[in-house]
């Protein structure tokens, strides 16, 4: 209240009442430091004033900006992103090349020579027949036929194992109640082999179609519980605070904070999921199918069709290394923070 009165009185210096009275007590030092206030909150008064009237420039909003066109810029950004990729991947291929024209190179020396240390290589037929009996079952629609239907039973049980797997995987490391109650009968069912089930797929299940579709999914779903159930549990207890803190919602929390943070691991068990779903498969079709390609292969060993056997072999592995790819794929565009994080790595 006494600096406002200080500053009402800014023209009446002479009048102002610390000043009178030390002048009358005759003390010059309290009058100096009256003095000194008194054109502090003057200088105060004017600067505030000064800054009232002060007229910032107008920022001109109509100035347009410019801008690349829209389609032009998403080509060559596009375009960009494509050759960058190539560039980066080009050691990666010729390495790939090299080493599987490495394994080609071996297996027809091995088989022209007849190698017969321990391993032999007798009856192994070489890369060329194998090649002639590639275009010999291409005539017919046979043999296409078996790897649409092999890939048909390994899609649709991942799928099913996929789905059951990441749900309740989230579920099982997040809520201590599931784990509790569903962890030991799961512990009881994982140890057996995805093809000890055969018999019993057989009895449950109306069809041979549905049994072996059943032991696929099998052979895919463990693997994938797992790894979710363990990327759930690593995930940072920092986020999950820093999420409550901002209001997140259970339902939020586990969509858009656990879930993204467990993805590394979900897709590792993606990709060890498919390469078990495969054998299981295969070990299905040989056992109790009637086409796909493991059917195929057994068929071929049963009329002692060594080309066509070794032809099985290479098409199984084929179609495990476009699954695998799909799925390494797929893992750069849901997680394209780990290619830019150092040392990111993908599954």
């Amino acid at each position: 209240m006494r600096i406002a009165s200080i500053l009402d009185a800014n023209t009446h210096v002479a009048n102002d009442p610390l000043i009178k009275v030390a002048s009358n007590f005759h003390a010059p030092r309290v009058a100096e430091m009256a003095s000194r206030l008194h054109a502090a909150a003057s200088e105060v008064t004017s600067n505030t004033v000064s800054a009232s009237v002060f007229t910032a420039p107008a920022l001109n909003l109509a100035t347009p900006v410019a801008r690349p066109k829209s389609q032009e810029g998403a080509k060559v950004a596009v375009a960009g992103r494509f050759w960058l990729w190539v560039s980066s991947q080009w050691l990666a291929w010729l390495l790939a090349v090299a080493s599987i024209g490495a394994v080609i190179l071996i297996w027809h020396l091995a088989t022209r020579y007849k190698l017969d240390f321990y391993v032999r290589f007798n009856n192994i037929p070489g890369p060329a027949e194998v090649w002639g009996k590639v275009l010999e079952v291409n005539r017919s629609p046979k043999f296409i036929t078996n790897i649409g239907i092999s890939v048909r039973r390994i899609l649709l049980g991942f799928f099913v194992a996929t789905a059951l797997g990441v749900g309740l995987g989230l579920l099982i490391g997040r809520y201590r109640w599931v784990r509790l109650s569903s962890m030991p009968a799961l512990e009881v069912f994982r140890p057996i082999p995805a093809i000890a089930w055969v018999p019993m797929s057989i009895m449950l299940w109306p069809s041979n179609e549905v049994s072996i579709v059943f032991i696929t999914f099998l052979g895919a779903f463990f693997p994938i519980l797992l790894n979710t159930i363990h990327g759930v549990e690593a995930v940072d207890p920092v986020l999950l605070r820093a999420a409550r803190s901002l209001g997140a919602r259970e339902r939020t929390l586990l969509f858009e904070v656990i879930m993204p943070a467990a993805l590394p691991h979900i897709f590792t068990g993606l990709a060890v999921g498919m390469g078990v779903a495969w054998v299981s498969l295969i070990a299905a079709e040989m056992i109790s199918g009637q086409f796909g390609i493991g059917y195929f292969t057994w068929e071929a060993y049963s009329l002692i069709s060594y080309s066509e056997i070794a032809l099985g072999m290479i098409t199984i592995g084929i179609l495990g290394l476009l699954c695998s790819g799909v799925i390494r794929c797929t893992a750069r565009l849901a997680m394209p923070w780990i290619e830019r994080s150092p040392g990111g790595a993908q599954p």
